[in-house]
């Protein structure tokens, strides 16, 4: 595709609640717009938006597609996103690059969790939007329900710009409210009148000229009312409803024709005019490993243009880099071009030091752009190899794959020698290890992580060890008497020697620490690491001839075990601070959760509509979690956590605890 003038330039992403028919809308625009000869379908898994394998496997969105059209003299690129909550980190890369979006509603379901999301998510980032009403054709459609579902959940600023001519069955096309043409069927002449009156209602509204105007009884034109609707539309103020049948490709014209007459192009923000010949500066919002090509760049140039077979410098790293040959993306297509220029969306593959929110701009001219904010997430399982053959590719398929999708972390924990993946839910996870496998040739098992309990005593104790060995030559003597005391919570291991008198010689006394300190990675109840013990070495002897360090540190470690078997163990589990984001209807709902988990509710911080509960739960209770809070709340919840500190486990559950741990050790 040519370079367009960056004020014919539209950047739109599509969002809404999953299954509302956002791929079928981008789909049915290609071939209205004759980008495509033949429409693909969902359920066949031959759209361009969903391209990868996962994709047409369940038959849902799982990544954000890039779908440019040209429009007579405009360019559109739509951003078509995931529906699905655990894909949330597909889309705020796509509201953070474009200038406007259009939520899709579908006509048999009105507003659903997802839309919410998607409403209030252009709200808090005051981004132009048009309510798109999908599948006005399918069974128990109705227009007036889903409009008041609409008006009721997310505000009277959101107005009908059209109304439909039939509907389920019977729907055959769209009536614009604009300079609507004679030929109305006579029974929907009121409803017109009706609809158009509140639409011109509107108009005088955002605009005080039109206002006086309107007030005195003069009728207002429509280019009149086109210019305050789109600025109002611009400002936010003013949200217009459309209608439609992707699926009939039915309603798409009008919805075209609005988002280059009502939203705004990528010129909006700037003060200088925005060309080719300024700066460059350019973020890279997405990042792909391409089995094929490699590792791909999907960039979003704010100004300057990004040509073929150029050098720019990465302002995040600080490292030049050699630009090849960019390209505009269709789905997975690529068409090449020479450069892309302002406001535009391209491509280029094989950067060497570029990933995920780096900034690209001229070395004279650095500039480095807001970054994107991606969600973190605390649906955490293990992963582990499924064969010896995988052990070495793990890491490096880990490593690409996070490179790919800023919303999973990766970590170790060192107590329970596990890997653990984080992301957004069990689908993302399940999704991610399917792409390893398929990209990188890597199987990856999945498993609920173990919790890092840790152990120590409750009481002190005092315990005497003799390691004495005589195998003749020198043998093997050291002796040492232990006092072992309970710590502050959360403060550690601490170790100190009162030897008097040289009943254990100096340079002993580090190996008997050494000796306890290794003890200490295993306790007496389950294995567990123990910690929040104070070691006091007081007394011991030696022998002049078969005494040594690893003597010294063999006894220290023995006495240790014998100490906490002594010391009335038990079992510490590790609590979190929990921060749950609730609406006010369900916070009964997840109190009650937060009780039968045995938690401890903080606080609570009310807002408009929402609360904050802030408490302690423990992290056994916590591992499915985030299904748990989309069951409980149907999606309108999230939360997020970190670790607080070390409790003692109630004696029924730790005994739970440590027989599960006996009956796994017997099993091995």
């Amino acid at each position: 595709m040519p370079t367009h003038d960056i004020d014919k330039i539209r950047n739109v992403v599509l969002i809404g609640h999953s299954g509302s028919g956002k791929t079928s809308l981008a789909e049915s625009i290609l071939f209205h717009t004759k980008s495509i000869s033949r429409m693909g379908t969902v359920e066949s898994g031959n759209t361009v938006s969903d391209h990868e394998p996962e994709e047409a496997k369940r038959v849902s969105s799982i990544q954000t597609s890039i779908i440019p059209c040209k429009v007579k003299e405009h360019k559109i690129n739509f951003l078509d996103t995931p529906g699905y909550d655990d894909f949330r980190g597909e889309v705020l890369p796509g509201l953070r690059i474009t200038e406007s979006a259009v939520i899709v509603v579908s006509a048999t379901a009105g507003v659903e969790v997802g839309t919410e999301t998607s409403w209030n998510l252009c709200e808090n980032q005051r981004i132009p939007r048009i309510v798109f009403i999908n599948k006005l054709d399918r069974e128990n459609a109705e227009f007036e329900r889903s409009l008041a579902s609409i008006e009721s959940s997310l505000g009277r600023k959101c107005v009908p710009f059209q109304i439909p001519i039939g509907e389920a069955e019977t729907f055959q096309g769209v009536i614009d409210l604009i300079g609507a043409d004679a030929n109305i069927p006579d029974d929907l002449k009121p409803g017109v009148e009706t609809a158009k009156s509140r639409l011109v209602e509107a108009a005088a509204e955002n605009d005080d000229d039109l206002a006086t105007k309107y007030l005195e009884g003069d009728v207002l034109t429509p280019g009149e009312i086109s210019r305050a609707l789109a600025s109002a539309v611009r400002t936010g103020d003013l949200v217009p409803v459309l209608i439609g049948s992707a699926i009939q490709s039915k309603g798409i014209d009008q919805l075209i024709s609005a988002i280059t007459t009502y939203l705004p192009s990528p010129q909006k923000d700037s003060n200088e005019p925005i060309v080719p010949s300024n700066p460059l500066s350019a973020i890279v919002f997405k990042t792909s490993a391409d089995p094929f090509v490699g590792k791909l760049s999907i960039f979003r140039v704010y100004d300057g243009s990004l040509s073929s077979n150029s050098e720019v410098w990465n302002a995040t790293k600080e490292q030049s880099e050699r630009i090849g040959q960019v390209f505009h993306l269709q789905g997975k297509t690529q068409q090449n071009s020479n450069e892309i220029g302002p406001g535009d969306i391209g491509a280029v593959a094989k950067l060497t030091h570029t990933t995920t929110n780096d900034t690209l701009c001229e070395k004279g001219n650095p500039r480095e752009l807001d970054q994107i904010h991606f969600p973190v997430g605390f649906y955490t399982m293990a992963v582990s190899p499924k064969s010896k053959a995988d052990v070495d590719k793990m890491s490096s398929s880990l490593s690409r794959i996070i490179e790919e999708d800023p919303s999973l972390t990766l970590s170790r924990e060192s107590s329970t020698n596990e890997t653990l993946l984080s992301g957004m839910g069990d689908v993302h996870l399940e999704i991610t290890t399917d792409k390893i496998r398929r990209k990188f040739g890597t199987e990856l098992s999945l498993e609920l992580p173990q919790v890092p309990y840790k152990e120590t005593i409750t009481t002190a104790s005092k315990a005497e060890y003799k390691h004495k060995k005589q195998s003749g030559g020198h043998g093997q003597y050291g002796h040492v008497l232990l006092r072992l005391e309970p710590a502050e919570r959360n403060s550690g291991f601490e170790f100190v020697q009162e030897v008097v008198g040289g009943a254990v010689p100096r340079e002993y006394i580090p190996a008997v620490e050494k000796g306890v300190v290794k003890a200490l990675e295993e306790g007496s109840l389950a294995g567990y690491p123990v910690v929040d013990v104070k070691v006091v070495l007081y007394h011991g002897s030696y022998h002049d001839v078969d005494s040594s360090g690893m003597a010294f540190e063999i006894a220290g470690s023995q006495a240790f075990k014998k100490g906490m078997t002594e010391g009335r163990p038990t079992l510490l589990e590790p609590i979190m601070r929990v921060y749950i984001r609730v609406p006010d209807d369900y916070t009964g709902e997840i109190i009650g959760d937060i009780n039968g988990k045995r938690g401890r509710i903080i606080g609570m911080i009310p807002e408009e509509g929402l609360t904050t509960v802030e408490a302690d739960m423990p992290q056994s209770e916590m591992l499915r979690y985030n299904s748990d809070l989309r069951s409980l709340t149907g999606g309108r919840a999230s939360y997020k956590m970190d670790f607080s500190h070390y409790e003692p486990v109630p004696p029924l559950i730790g005994q739970k605890v440590i027989e599960n741990i006996q009956n796994i050790k017997a099993a091995t």
